[in-house]
């Protein structure tokens, strides 16, 4: 008899004289039940668990009493205490099953694909950033945004974008940072990244920058409302009681007008095109996307389109601005090997012989590639079908897969005695190719991320240019810098540097 047949067998006798005596013994039969994991999850004695679930509650306790800057390292210290494969169970999000080796990434995120989603979890709490964007989408509404994207992603696409928008707005960096240099000011390379990729994606998406490299002291509405809003909404994926915490304090009518903010910004975009009515050869995402139709031949709803444009323009900001900036620390701090920066300003300076960046010159930076760091620390899917891992695992409809590049990253079963060393060199062998699993940056399989290539570019871009004219170096360089709780791994507190002209490199920006 399960738990709904037993709260109708005692609400059909109860009596008044007993009623005192059923509640508490219902209430010890649902104790008992969910003993030691969260309420509207599945009892799983297979898996290993970490130490602090409560009946009703599961992990809920845990979870709101983890510092968000340490997150992410409980759950290396977890991996190494309980192995890859571990769970958690939270009430009103359901049981989170943990897997960090690249054998279960590749039968989750390739073999089955088809039976895992983005799920209810995902779209609910990112709902107000995403909407009905690809990253939250599933089944045909992704598929058709993925087509559309393809046309944004190619070979004449990335010429184009490397001589028209990229150089173009790294020449906004070099002038910040000449400016720097000229004063001994220390500024905040982690934000200058930011500015950087959003005025990208904005020019991409739809031919105007947001102004952000402009104003990178000031304040731009719109890219505020981004961080803010992400902030908020990354915070319900581990907060099961996110709706009432958002009505208490407040945050709910916060999310509104950041919403606002940042919906409107793109909705007069798209009604000053619309009403241009711009067509002819050159096609950004905007226009591609209104000269789109649905199943049934009719144009894109307003919401649709913006739902779209928000989301690839918010997923072009945070991942490649902080793989960036992480890798920038990497290579400064007190424990780096001097001997990788000089390999990179090496390659930098023979491949680009202080001109500017082309298509042809970024294939030839192999060893600026090899450095890129994953900017998402953690990433889960829902399963929709009853499924068995390769190791055994059985995951059941409702329940969530869940992974760490964080951690997979600082695994030495997966990468051997040296993991904690900056070794860019160890991509630039057979390694790379057998990599892709341990390595999912990018993600994998079906969902692989159809801006890859774009995103490469973009960052080989603006750091061939910046160490062709600059030397940086950090104002802590013995401070590892803290994350935040997001969907990315921004910096909590930036990535403050010290900016000094290099001899011999004021040609490109002279050129541009």
């Amino acid at each position: 008899m399960g738990i709904s047949e037993i709260i109708r067998f005692v609400a059909q006798r109860a009596t008044r004289s007993k009623k005192l005596k059923l509640f508490f013994t219902l209430l010890a039969l649902l104790t008992y039940k969910y003993r030691s994991h969260a309420i509207g999850t599945r009892r799983r004695p297979d898996l290993k668990e970490p130490k602090g679930a409560v009946p009703f509650f599961g992990h809920m306790f845990l979870m709101a009493s983890m510092p968000s800057t340490d997150l992410y390292d409980y759950f290396e210290r977890t991996y190494r205490e309980l192995g890859p494969v571990w769970s958690i169970s939270l009430p009103g999000i359901g049981r989170m099953i943990q897997g960090d080796t690249p054998e279960l990434l590749e039968h989750v995120l390739k073999t089955n694909f088809w039976a895992y989603h983005k799920g209810p979890h995902f779209t609910g709490s990112m709902n107000d950033v995403f909407g009905k964007g690809i990253i939250g989408a599933d089944g045909e509404n992704w598929k058709f945004q993925r087509k559309q994207a393809t046309h944004l992603f190619n070979v004449n696409a990335f010429r184009e974008y490397t001589s028209e928008v990229f150089n173009k707005e790294a020449q906004k960096v070099l002038e910040y940072l000449g400016k720097a240099a000229d004063s001994g000011s220390a500024v905040d390379f982690h934000a200058i990244m930011h500015a950087f990729t959003l005025d990208v994606f904005g020019s991409v998406s739809f031919g105007e920058s947001f102004g952000c490299l402009e104003n990178i002291d000031g304040r731009v509405p719109f890219a505020d409302a981004v961080g803010d809003l992400l902030g908020i909404c990354s915070l319900r994926l581990v907060d099961p009681l996110w709706k009432i915490r958002e009505a208490v304090t407040g945050a709910g009518k916060k999310v509104r007008e950041l919403k606002f903010v940042m919906r409107e910004r793109i909705r007069r975009i798209v009604e000053r095109r619309r009403r241009e009515s711009l067509g002819g050869d050159k096609k950004d995402m905007l226009q591609l996307l209104l000269e789109a139709t649905d199943d049934d031949g009719n144009p894109l709803t307003e919401e649709y389109l913006v739902d779209i444009i928000l989301t690839f323009t918010v997923a072009g900001r945070d991942t490649m601005a902080q793989s960036v900036a992480w890798m920038m620390y990497a290579m400064l701090r007190n424990e780096a090997d001097p001997s990788v920066m000089e390999k990179l300003v090496r390659e930098v300076d023979e491949v680009l012989g202080g001109n500017l960046p082309t298509y042809e010159t970024h294939k030839k930076q192999k060893y600026a590639e090899a450095w890129m760091y994953p900017p998402l620390p953690r990433n889960f899917k829902t399963c929709v079908q009853d499924d068995v891992l390769p190791d055994g695992t059985k995951i059941y409809a409702g329940e969530m897969f869940t992974w760490s590049s964080y951690v997979m990253g600082r695994s030495e079963k997966l990468w051997g005695p040296d993991v904690k060393e900056f070794k860019p060199d160890r991509w630039l062998g057979s390694e790379k190719a057998s990599s892709l699993s341990k390595f999912s940056s990018f993600h994998l399989g079906p969902r692989t991320c159809v801006g890859q290539g774009f995103a490469v570019l973009e960052a080989l871009t603006v750091v061939g240019l910046v160490l062709q004219n600059f030397e940086l170096a950090l104002v802590e360089p013995g401070k590892i810098p803290a994350y935040g709780l997001g969907t990315t791994l921004a910096m909590r507190d930036g990535l403050p540097v010290r900016v000094t002209r290099r001899s011999h490199g004021d040609a490109a920006a002279a050129e541009a």
